[in-house]
């Protein structure tokens, strides 16, 4: 399975533009894969979601006129307002322009005000697609590994992030740890650029179950690569490596 990765500079709050300059930086996208784009990717990291909300239908539009143009599914997340709340919500659209699942920023980054503004999700989401099972993540998710471990259930971990030059380091750690200690795929797509006195270097990367880098893109550029998933290679070496199975038992309350 071909999975494309698109590391962007996003205009903070400008969606019509954002949109725009997608669409030329996605031309190359090669059919049949799964282009996954930052999070936030229209607006940017905006503490103002009622503002960026109102851009919601319109980027689901894009996304679903967009898979279709180019016949490949598309991943990212925006901020939806549903009733009197507002979530960062990860969208998965198919080829076909349909959304095939979604899932809302469980852990919501405290340390920056986004529990101030956004309501955190209650549901850990496995969407199966093209083969392969992905669980979905956005950003500061990546720090919680109870939330990631894999319990047999799916072989890939998509996190869309808008993860700061600051802490760049613990980004492509914790991406290559997730990948290890799950024996699963890791997808990690950043943004590259500012917003304020924020700067962000990307370290968009594909990372296999053995922790080696299958694609990435250079820091602080706009870039799209692709990498090639074979789940029947990992199948194998969950066979013979049988870690998971020696994982100790829990359960998680995502109803708090």
């Amino acid at each position: 399975m071909k999975v494309s990765i698109l590391q962007t500079n996003i205009m903070t709050g400008d969606a019509l533009g954002n949109l725009s300059h997608l669409d030329v930086l996605t031309r190359d996208t090669k059919p049949g894969s799964l282009l996954v784009l930052p999070e936030l990717f229209a607006t940017g990291f905006v503490f103002d979601p009622d503002d960026i909300s109102t851009h919601s239908s319109e980027v689901l539009s894009w996304m679903r006129a967009t898979a279709q143009r180019l016949r490949c599914a598309l991943v990212g997340s925006l901020a939806v307002k549903d009733g009197a709340k507002y979530f960062n919500r990860m969208v998965l659209v198919d080829s076909y322009g349909e959304e095939k699942a979604w899932y809302d920023k469980r852990h919501l980054f405290g340390y920056g005000g986004e529990t101030l503004h956004f309501t955190r999700g209650h549901r850990r989401v496995v969407v199966s697609y093209g083969g392969m099972r992905f669980l979905l993540q956005v950003c500061y998710d990546l720090r919680f590994p109870v939330f990631s471990r894999c319990h047999h259930d799916y072989d890939a971990i998509i996190n869309v992030a808008n993860w700061p030059s600051g802490r760049q380091e613990a980004w492509d750690t914790l991406l290559r740890a997730r990948a290890i200690e799950n024996q699963c795929f890791v997808i990690g797509v950043n943004r590259v650029g500012a917003e304020g006195r924020i700067t962000y270097s990307g370290g968009s990367a594909v990372i296999d179950y053995l922790g080696h880098t299958l694609c990435s893109c250079e820091p602080g550029s706009e870039q799209l690569v692709t990498a090639e998933l074979r789940p029947h290679a990992q199948q194998t070496y969950r066979r013979e490596f049988p870690v998971l199975d020696d994982a100790d038992s829990f359960s998680l309350r995502l109803d708090e």
